[in-house]
């Protein structure tokens, strides 16, 4: 069962500044995974920005999120010695950011983060420059997607796409990027919207 994210042990609301941080989110099938995998490519030469790899209770399996794998123990570990910027629980796994992502925001870097929309009020409250960017596409692509993933039978996809619409509210502000048809497209308007985030 999911819980409310943890703040991080760091003082008081904003204790990040100068940088900023950048949330990017999504419901499954929408391609941020994809995306971000190729914003990353496309963006390898920045030096004031830098994507970050989060630390998660889940083995990598080379086809999603390139993580950092962890296992619970090690988790509790790391937490107890500060070692995370920021963590949450989601979907029975914990999250974490590591302590160095503050490093480089407070010297006024950007970092672009898969991220959870368990944790995104946490995180505003912890980075004074906020920015979200949602990955959607529509209910038929994200349909077809889960079904070609084979991991959900048609009513477990219907239900978790009901889900999606009454809990994925959009965040204030943010900005969308609809990734139902064209993939290049919608890389270059990810790759766009992360850049105007200075």
């Amino acid at each position: 069962m999911s819980s409310a994210p943890e703040r991080s042990t760091l003082p008081g609301d904003h204790a990040v500044t100068r940088g900023t941080f950048i949330a990017v989110v999504g419901p499954s099938g929408a391609g941020k995974d994809t995306l971000m995998n190729r914003a990353r490519r496309e963006l390898t030469d920045r030096s004031d920005l830098f994507f970050v790899r989060r630390v998660i209770t889940r083995p990598a399996d080379g086809a999603t999120e390139n993580h950092i794998p962890c296992t619970p123990e090690a988790f509790e570990q790391k937490l107890g010695n500060d070692g995370f910027a920021f963590h949450w629980d989601a979907h029975g796994l914990r999250y974490g950011l590591p302590i160095e992502i503050d490093e480089r925001i407070a010297a006024g870097h950007r970092a672009v983060c898969n991220g959870s929309r368990a944790a995104l009020d946490g995180l505003s409250r912890h980075y004074a420059n906020f920015r979200v960017i949602e990955i959607t596409a529509s209910a038929e692509v994200l349909a077809n997607r889960l079904a070609a993933r084979g991991r959900e039978n048609p009513e477990d996809i219907r239900a978790r796409l009901e889900r999606s619409a009454v809990l994925n509210a959009r965040w204030p502000g943010a900005m969308v990027i609809d990734n139902s048809g064209d993939i290049d497209t919608a890389s270059r308007a990810l790759v766009e919207a992360i850049l105007s985030h200075g």
